[in-house]
């Protein structure tokens, strides 16, 4: 694997590109109906495909390479480098229709900058074509915005990252169970480009060519199932106490919290899906595995297991706060203190 897997199976038309079929579907049928806009605005989460559309786009527009300029705003973000790029709009494309400019990370602009760019935006030559990529709307002013036809991205669902990850494996020549793919999807947490960068580095590790999920614990150093399970027999005994002290273990381990909270979340839904639906046995069994359905069975049979949706509740809260907190384990320490503390 010489080259970079996010690279090497990056999109390379919009047949590939999987999660952002709002935005695909409103290009495509752009393009085919010739009502192509001179701004585009992309914003999302990182990883999540921005760039790589846009490129997708500029190659569908007809653009040759030679008329495609990639400019980085982190690196390219004051009042000179816009004024470059505005002398530079005025000449004409040297194989296209369009001359195509792709700027990433647009928020990382000066002021100033802005101001120069608004210019351009406002009065734009007939053969350009602006692409503006942002993982920060609300750092960009208003009157860019309202320049451009603006798609908002959607971060990737766990099931659509677990899918790529099996994809990816199964063309690299290795196997992956489907936990497996899945706790990989969640250490890429939303992106694409961090799932398949955390995905190669466990099939660096991997001795053989089948992957399993002691292999990808190790190799990204995710939360091991005591952890998960100490937490959820806490609950079960109602011992605040050593439920606070298996986060503070997860930290001590230089873990991810919100990784950890995630397969939390996953493991008590299991087991209140056991506790209420028969008919879902034999997938998550299959899913599982034998020895982690046993213990699912058994928090699923006891009532004050800890197992409940109203913990379950409680958790997503938490998982949706740690995004905003400033301590990422506070959110999930204060729900522990809710459900097990506070009125006890």
């Amino acid at each position: 694997m010489s080259e970079v897997l996010y690279r090497k199976y990056r999109p390379s038309n919009f047949k590939e590109v999987v999660g952002q079929d709002h935005v695909v579907s409103v290009l495509e049928k752009a393009i085919t109906n010739k009502k192509t806009a001179h701004a585009y605005l992309f914003s999302g989460s990182r990883g999540i495909g921005k760039t790589s559309i846009a490129r997708i786009l500029a190659k569908e527009l007809g653009t040759h390479p030679d008329d495609i300029y990639e400019i980085d705003a982190a690196s390219n973000r004051g009042i000179d480098d816009i004024r470059e790029l505005r002398e530079a709009v005025n000449t004409l494309p040297f194989h296209s229709a369009y001359k195509v400019y792709i700027i990433d990370e647009v928020h990382m602009l000066t002021k100033e900058a802005f101001n120069a760019l608004l210019k351009t935006l406002e009065e734009p030559p007939a053969h350009v074509v602006f692409m503006l990529a942002t993982t920060e709307l609300e750092k960009l002013p208003d009157t860019i915005i309202s320049r451009c036809e603006v798609y908002r991205f959607k971060k990737p669902t766990v099931e659509i990252l677990a899918q790529q990850v099996v994809d990816v494996t199964r063309a690299e020549g290795f196997t992956i169970s489907k936990t497996s793919a899945e706790l990989v999807a969640l250490m890429g947490d939303g992106s694409f480009r961090d799932t398949l960068g955390a995905l190669q580095k466990v099939l660096g590790m991997s001795k053989d060519k089948k992957i399993d999920d002691e292999e990808v614990r190790v190799a990204l150093g995710a939360p091991g199932k005591e952890h998960i399970h100490s937490l959820i027999d806490a609950l079960a005994t109602k011992d605040l106490d050593s439920a606070l002290s298996v986060i503070q273990k997860i930290k001590e381990l230089n873990l991810s919290v919100v990784t950890y909270l995630e397969l939390v979340l996953r493991t008590l839904r299991f087991a209140l899906l056991v506790r209420y639906s028969k008919s879902m046995h034999s997938n998550i069994r299959e899913e599982v595995g034998d020895d982690e359905f046993s213990y699912l069975e058994e928090k699923a049979k006891d009532v004050k297991s800890g197992v409940s949706s109203l913990i379950i509740a409680e958790f997503l809260k938490a998982r949706e706060e740690m995004s905003t907190s400033a301590i990422p384990e506070l959110p999930l320490e204060l729900a522990l203190i809710r459900v097990l503390g506070e009125g006890k």
